[in-house]
């Protein structure tokens, strides 16, 4: 876990901000896994800092929140439209 916090803070992955007023603050939660080599030996401890954000309640943590994905119809349309004009595709 030591190890965990000391790569947060050296990669600048958080930053201590105040609490939004009617906002309820998300815990976390560690999650523990042994990393083993090929005859079953623990070579290493692993953990994991995660959010719980199944805490969060609508309206008042967060909108409404969806995932956009593309029609197929929408992208044969841009792949046909790329072969027209002849667009160099990867």
């Amino acid at each position: 876990m030591q190890e965990e916090l000391i790569q947060f803070d050296k990669n600048d992955v958080w930053e201590l901000v105040p609490r939004p007023p009617r906002c309820n603050v998300i815990g976390t939660k560690w999650i523990f896994k042994n990393k083993m080599d090929e005859s079953g030996n623990v070579t290493r401890n692993k953990a994991r800092l995660v959010a719980q954000g199944y805490t969060y309640i609508e309206g008042i943590d967060f909108e409404e929140t969806f995932a956009s994905v593309a029609r197929l119809e929408a992208i044969r349309l841009l792949i046909s439209i790329a072969c027209l004009l002849k667009f160099k595709l990867f």
